[in-house]
């Protein structure tokens, strides 16, 4: 019995020694790890952040009406450049029927006033003729007499006004031609002949007959998330790209950020707005979507190294990196990081531009030389 389990012991132990020796075997047959190495470059870093939005005028007029009316006769249209005064657009006025027999009744009123004024004018100049009255109620009369008649022809303008939106004697000034209040060009004209139009008053913002703006002055309108605002303030300078126009960028100057954000899809957003420097060659048409590149900060021409090749101290917090000394040996070097765009980021402080450093993506030998 006890022969039997001292040979089980040995079997056990001649077994386990055997694996011991076929592990370090095929340890020592792998292949070593190689690791690659790079070296820093000259960079141009910028860092930014992108809000969208679009292109805008600086200022937009709408031309509205100040009479309701139906749209006769339009001379413009979209594109058409005009300047302050020009005609837009002819109305007709379609009259209210309370207003207008308002006014019939004022003239039939202001029309007994003034016979009575003038039986009266009539009856005290013969009285002055026979010496019965004096100069001065003689003049009263013929006041009041021309009262009257003022009072008539105030009523009948305002008869024709009610009717047909003008009167006589008023030329230009009539409410029936809408006229540009500004130069600029016409962006769009929302209405077509025979549509109604509404005046614009105290009640009322009426209805819009053409928009105009000066394309020369354009702004970018848009939007940066909440978790961006903090990074950015006004006159930093933008770099604009409109979808619709490739291989171009416009720059602009941040000058307005919003105080207040809004909420949009479970997210604060700010309205932030940057007035563009246009060039004179390039046609930008309002409402264009476009990208804006907010520059944070910039750096030309510094030495800089990817950012997946630093590391960072677990204690210390500290970046630092591996710089090779020897065949696949590598020294632990801390450097001094400037600004950063996310690929590239600048080096301040130590390493030198002919260090390689090393690369955290072990290979083997094999692969090394597929690669090299």
């Amino acid at each position: 019995m006890k022969k039997t389990i001292t040979i089980i012991i040995l079997l056990t132990i001649v077994v386990a020694f055997g694996g011991s020796m076929y592990y370090l075997y095929q340890k020592n047959a792998e292949d070593p790890v190689v690791y690659e190495t790079e070296k820093p470059s000259k960079q141009n870093i910028v860092k930014k952040t992108v809000a969208t939005g679009s292109i805008l005028p600086l200022e937009e007029v709408l031309i509205k009406p100040n009479i309701s009316g139906v749209i006769e006769e339009i001379f413009v249209e979209g594109g058409d450049y005009v300047k302050s005064g020009d005609l837009i657009c002819r109305i007709k006025v379609v009259p209210n029927l309370n207003a207008l027999n308002d006014a019939r009744n004022a003239i039939d009123e202001a029309k007994i006033a003034l016979d009575d004024q003038k039986r009266n004018l009539d009856r005290q100049k013969s009285l002055f003729d026979k010496g019965v009255i004096s100069k001065v109620d003689l003049e009263r009369a013929e006041v009041s007499f021309d009262q009257a008649k003022q009072a008539f022809g105030a009523a009948n303008k305002r008869y024709d006004i009610v009717k047909t939106g003008t009167a006589k004697g008023y030329g230009n000034a009539a409410n029936t031609q809408i006229r540009a209040t500004v130069s600029g060009m016409v962006l769009e004209v929302p209405v077509e002949v025979g549509n109604q139009v509404i005046e614009s008053n105290n009640f009322n913002e009426g209805t819009t007959i053409a928009a105009i703006a000066d394309v020369e002055k354009m702004i970018f309108e848009g939007k940066v998330d909440e978790s961006e605002v903090g990074k950015i303030k006004e006159n930093l300078p933008l770099e604009i790209t409109v979808g619709a126009i490739e291989d171009q960028k416009f720059d602009a100057v941040l000058d307005y950020i919003a105080p207040k954000g809004n909420e949009e899809n479970g997210a604060i957003q700010f309205e932030i707005k940057g007035t563009l420097t246009k060039s004179d060659t390039t046609f930008i048409r309002a409402g264009l979507s476009a990208n804006a590149s907010i520059i944070l900060a910039k750096a030309d021409s510094v030495l800089a190294l990817k950012e997946a090749l630093v590391q960072f101290d677990s204690t210390s917090k500290k970046p630092f990196v591996e710089i090779e000394t020897g065949d696949q040996q590598f020294e632990r070097k801390d450097v001094e990081l400037g600004i950063s765009d996310g690929i590239y980021v600048e080096i301040k402080s130590g390493i030198a531009a002919d260090d390689k450093i090393k690369v955290w993506n072990q290979i083997k030998p094999a692969e090394f030389a597929e690669n090299n």
